[in-house]
């Protein structure tokens, strides 16, 4: 199967490289693939009644120095992981794992790749991994690569 769209999701921690690299290998046996890279920041969040909105979509604060360093470390690890992306996100949202999934439907993404930290303690059982969260929830393949450094 040859994909179209191909979106590798980073958190953006040194074992990064590896999730990248196993996206490059993707695209070199898709040629017509386009590579998308997203990055999710972490914001506060307001509530509305029953709805929660990150704080920045309010306010429009965007190039704050939180925001400047998170595009500032998605274009190094582009750079370094020499990917041709069309297309590099920083955004905000309510859970990452809300977040993927709603880029995945809004971009039509046919392949996700995301990395899978172990987690231990208390962590595991309140927050679980990411990838864990996602899989049920996106419309498109997923390869979720393992990474061996557990995350607190």
């Amino acid at each position: 199967m040859s994909y179209q769209h191909v979106l590798l999701v980073t958190d953006l921690l040194p074992d990064a490289d590896i999730v990248a690299e196993r996206a490059k290998r993707i695209i070199a046996g898709s040629p017509d693939a386009k590579l998308s890279v997203l990055h999710i920041v972490e914001d506060d969040m307001v509530r509305f009644g029953y709805e929660l909105v990150p704080a920045s979509e309010l306010s429009g604060d965007k190039d704050g120095a939180h925001w400047q360093a998170a595009r500032a470390k998605l274009a190094q690890f582009i750079e370094r992981n020499t990917l041709e992306a069309v297309n590099s996100e920083v955004t905000a949202a309510i859970s990452n794992d809300k977040g993927i999934v709603s880029y995945c439907h809004e971009k039509d993404v046919d392949l996700l790749v995301i990395g899978r930290h172990e987690r231990r303690g208390i962590a595991a059982w309140l927050v679980g991994a990411t990838a864990d969260n996602i899989l049920p929830n996106t419309p498109c393949d997923s390869l979720v690569v393992k990474l061996d450094q557990s995350v607190p």
